[in-house]
């Protein structure tokens, strides 16, 4: 169970929510239950990616993210507009360390006005609420 004062902070904002490892896992829970996870996963898989110095290893991961959450019909297709989407498609073969960062900001835009305070009403937070 996460530490009393952790579980207050999430409803700070949506970073205090993504710097704490459980809750994190707490909101993806949450955002399984609206299959939307994928947005999460991007974002986190972006904060990853930045953290790649090699540059064969990131264009591998940049492949990896383009196919799993960029590319039109993805398993897990994040919702982007065409533009973005179009300039990623032509960076992934040479991708630089920001690639992502247009799309990481928009998908970070719909996490925090549209999911995130959803989950701040959800049932699996309030039940953590009442519990400390």
């Amino acid at each position: 169970m996460a530490p009393v004062n952790d579980v207050v902070a999430w409803g700070e904002s949506l970073d205090r929510l993504l710097e704490c490892k459980a809750g994190r896992l707490v909101f993806e829970d949450f955002l399984r239950t609206e299959y939307s996870e994928e947005n999460l996963l991007f974002w986190l898989a972006c904060e990853d990616y930045k953290k790649i110095t090699i540059e064969t290893e990131m264009t591998v991961e940049a492949q990896r993210i383009y196919a799993e959450f960029v590319k039109v019909d993805a398993p897990r297709q994040i919702n982007i507009d065409s533009v973005t989407r179009e300039e990623i498609s032509e960076s992934v073969s040479q991708p630089g360390p920001n690639c992502f960062d247009r799309a990481q900001r928009l998908i970070y835009g719909l996490m925090e006005n549209d999911c995130y305070p959803r989950f701040l009403k959800s049932e699996i937070y309030q039940a953590l609420l009442e519990q400390q």
